[in-house]
């Protein structure tokens, strides 16, 4: 199992929806270290509801930023638990319960944040990726988290991600 995970967050990252970020840009969480267990309120167990996420060194010439959450653990595949974008990179950080930018559709078919929801057992990686972009993205309607990797190509600035875990 670790293998497939190690190999799922390596394709994540060579892909051009994750790419570790090397100028600095980061992206960190009040409610729980990288690569450590995400807090049961922020689950479907506790209250579903996003936990806060603060933006660090967003790179000049930002003018907004995405941020998508997937389990790659999930027994199906990659499972997308929130896309948000079109947010104002002024902004610096995301409070519990808000979304101060556009919805995408999760893959519970929602326009919100979907907390994590493993079924009982295995311990599941919920990877948020942040992207700086040199625009706003001008899409419209029901947005997935792949038509909006393909409309930040080549407007994509900086990468980062922070790793949470979850186990039931």
């Amino acid at each position: 199992m670790k293998i497939l995970i190690s190999f799922l967050i390596g394709f994540l990252m060579s892909s051009s929806l994750v790419r570790a970020d090397t100028g600095g840009f980061q992206l960190s969480s009040e409610a729980f270290k990288d690569n450590a267990a995400i807090p049961k309120e922020y689950t479907c167990d506790g209250r579903n509801v996003n936990p806060p996420l603060t933006f660090h060194n967003v790179p000049p010439g930002t003018q907004s930023l995405a941020l998508a959450v997937a389990d790659p653990d999930a027994p199906n595949g990659l499972w997308v638990h929130w896309v948000i974008y079109n947010i104002r990179p002024g902004i610096g950080s995301i409070a519990v319960n808000t979304s101060p930018g556009l919805q995408g559709l999760n893959d519970f078919g929602k326009q919100a944040y979907g907390g994590p929801c493993p079924p009982p057992g295995n311990l599941h990686h919920y990877v948020f990726r942040a992207y700086a972009l040199d625009t706003f993205l001008n899409v419209h309607g029901q947005q997935t988290l792949r038509s909006i990797d393909k409309a930040c190509g080549g407007h994509i600035l900086g990468k980062t991600m922070l790793v949470g875990t979850y186990q039931r």
